[in-house]
């Protein structure tokens, strides 16, 4: 046996040692029996119970306001994308907007937003070649994506990356509007993820990103700073 390949031995001999040790202290200040073989898990996964938990349409629209404006989002109702595209034009006026940068679903071009904003410089992502996209999007005043899902019970909004769907459009912007069709509302996160797992690991997506409201980060001394690592103002665009 070669000098290294000892040494390494001894390294990790007295590595388990010490883990020993270690394990064998935090039992005795639990006053407990040392726990050495895998422990028995009669149940797996979430009970039936849960999976059997359904909200009707209007309660999960309910839970899903209250969770995502309790950590500092908005959330408001609109009927068609029309009415979303409206609103959205006046928070534009409003916060005084200049770039707004959108996803490139045709459903977005139902928001009118060219019509109604002509002053404003509104971009689809990856619809040009030769452009610097993510620098377009950190640029943005408003980034506008649609939600491929949400669940209420945790007040979370799934976003799939695609070639149409830069991650950035909802990274970067200052401020981000989710239109989330009330068809795509469950009531367990479960029900997202699901589907997910169904594709297989060859049919995912670029990207799977759940958002629950705006940027928060904290430091060490439990500093709470709102916006630094995303838009640090989210609407949920609730549409029935």
């Amino acid at each position: 046996m070669s000098t290294d390949e000892s040494w390494l031995r001894e390294l990790t001999e007295q590595s388990m040692k010490k883990q020993e040790r270690f394990m064998n202290n935090i039992a005795s200040r639990l006053k407990r029996p040392r726990q050495t073989t895998t422990p028995v898990q009669p149940f797996r996964g979430a009970p039936d119970f849960w999976y059997e938990m359904e909200w009707d349409e209007q309660e999960r629209m309910d839970k899903f306001t209250s969770h995502f404006q309790s950590v500092g989002g908005h959330v408001i109702q609109v009927t068609s994308y029309m009415e979303a595209g409206q609103f959205i034009a006046d928070k534009a006026e409003e916060l005084g907007a200049k770039r707004v940068i959108k996803q490139g679903q045709a459903e977005l071009n139902g928001l009118g937003l060219e019509g109604r904003l002509p002053a404003l410089d509104i971009s689809t992502w990856n619809s040009e070649d030769n452009v610097n996209w993510k620098s377009a999007a950190a640029e943005a005043d408003f980034g506008i994506v649609i939600a491929d899902g949400a669940a209420a019970y945790t007040g979370s909004i799934l976003v799939k990356s695609a070639s149409d769907k830069g991650r950035s459009v909802s990274l970067l912007p200052t401020v981000m509007f989710i239109i989330i069709p009330v068809e795509r509302l469950k009531t367990r996160l479960g029900e997202l993820l699901a589907p997910l797992d169904e594709l297989g690991r060859e049919g995912l997506p670029a990207g799977v990103h759940f958002i629950s409201g705006p940027s928060r980060s904290s430091d060490i001394e439990n500093e709470l700073t709102i916006g630094v690592h995303g838009p640090g103002i989210v609407y949920a665009i609730l549409m029935r």
